[in-house]
């Protein structure tokens, strides 16, 4: 599973029930919540590898 940093627990939490997105600028995104508090998380992820 991935995980972000949630800005409530004050640590690196699971997201529950992520979904990738396409941010405006083209880059993809993992949006999700978090596993123990329920607030909402994202995380940035790398460019896509094209190949």
């Amino acid at each position: 599973m991935a995980e972000a940093y949630c800005v409530k627990c004050k640590g690196k939490k699971e997201i529950a029930n992520a979904q990738e997105v396409t941010m405006k600028n083209g880059r993809p995104a993992l949006q999700g919540t978090c596993s123990v508090c329920g607030t909402k998380l994202f995380r940035i992820l790398g460019p896509k590898k094209e190949g």
